[in-house]
């Protein structure tokens, strides 16, 4: 990766301490500045990292020392500073998802020129995704046929102290959770060439439960509970449930049906887990052993893979894909109608088992 890779890193929430733990003690890169609305959560990230200063977001796009900015702002964000970092010929890679509405990731996407855009989840680059994606392409269940996804739960105000952007348009547990699964299903399935929706929002309010805002009632500006069907290029039809209306579930995270066994995905929320897999004669299931992907990857991989590959894996294409299936369910839990979409990248190809020694190297 030859002198270490200068980043920038605007947005200090929640997620931003992953991407450290990532990227902090990397070899090959180098955090050259933060930015935050907050000034001071801002100066505090960095004078914990040598050669780090704190800047303004303007400040920081602009920096010369900036050659990648790492966008964690909230999702109503995401395209305002993706366009500046783009303005300034600086690449960039971004939280999920790629913006809050597709005409503005469209946008994003138009205007990166020679520059590279990025975008989460990157969880699909560990051993768990994409040692699954080997046993499919190697035809290890044979024709995929089918794949289920549920992600369900009570919703981020339970644990999230400022939880108020996840009710209202980019947010959501379609917008929130979903690219996790719609990437893997992506990666595993291929493209998706249309898909029916149905949604539901069974509450006006939700309450904070922790936090200095305990007990403080927000508004709902969305559907809290989506369901789809989406019918891939190749032939597959998935089905995924998204959901802030429910207590949990004992279903798997994610099933794909082949019409010679059937893989058990693990958590697409997570880099690494168990991949299973199970015949019609065999008793139960059976582990698959690691043999793809990032071993013992973090947030932030995603940048890590473009630089050492030039491949570009979690790409704003990608993304754009899913914000567009996304879209198109809620557009089709509005209207009834199945809904055709217009993208259709191509699957980047599958990661090498990587040990972490090896990417965690210059």
């Amino acid at each position: 990766m030859g002198e270490p890779h200068g980043i920038g890193i605007v947005g200090l929430g929640v997620i931003s301490r992953q991407y450290l733990d990532t990227l902090a003690t990397h070899p090959g890169v180098r955090i050259v500045a933060t930015g935050d609305l907050d000034r001071a959560r801002a100066e505090a990230v960095a004078s914990g990292i040598p050669g780090c200063r704190a800047l303004s977001v303007d400040e920081l796009v602009a920096d010369p020392e900036v050659q990648t900015v790492i966008n964690l702002t909230i999702p109503a964000a995401h395209a305002e500073v993706a366009l500046a970092a783009l303005a300034a010929g600086t690449d960039v890679f971004g939280e999920k998802p790629l913006a809050a509405t597709l005409p503005d990731a469209r946008r994003v996407l138009a205007a990166t020129g020679p520059a590279w855009a990025g975008s989460a989840p990157d969880t699909v680059l560990g051993t768990g995704i994409q040692t699954a994606r080997a046993v499919v392409d190697a035809g290890g269940i044979g024709r995929p046929v089918s794949a289920v996804a549920t992600w369900v739960s009570s919703g981020h105000e339970a644990w999230h102290p400022h939880p108020d952007f996840y009710y209202r348009d980019g947010g959501g547990p379609l917008l929130d959770m979903g690219p996790y699964y719609l990437t893997t299903l992506f990666h595993l399935l291929g493209p998706v060439a249309r898909v029916f929706g149905a949604s539901s929002r069974p509450r006006a309010v939700r309450t904070i439960g922790s936090g200095p805002r305990a007990g403080e009632e927000i508004p709902v500006e969305i559907d809290t509970h989506v369901t789809g069907v989406l019918e891939h290029t190749g032939g597959a039809v998935s089905t995924v449930t998204f959901s802030f209306d429910a207590a949990g579930t004992d279903a798997a995270p994610l099933e794909i049906h082949g019409e010679t066994g059937t893989l058990s995905v693990p958590d697409p929320n997570g880099f690494g887990g168990e991949v299973r897999v199970r015949r019609p004669r065999d008793p139960q299931w059976a582990p698959v052993d690691e043999r793809a992907g990032y071993e013992d990857a973090g947030r932030g991989i995603g940048v890590i893979d473009h630089l050492r590959t030039g491949s570009g894996r979690a790409s704003g294409e990608v993304a754009l894909h899913v914000l567009e299936i996304m879209t198109a369910l809620g557009e089709s839990a509005r209207s009834g109608q199945r809904i055709d979409l217009t993208t259709a990248p191509e699957r980047p190809p599958l990661v090498p088992f990587t040990p972490a020694a090896e990417w965690r190297s210059a």
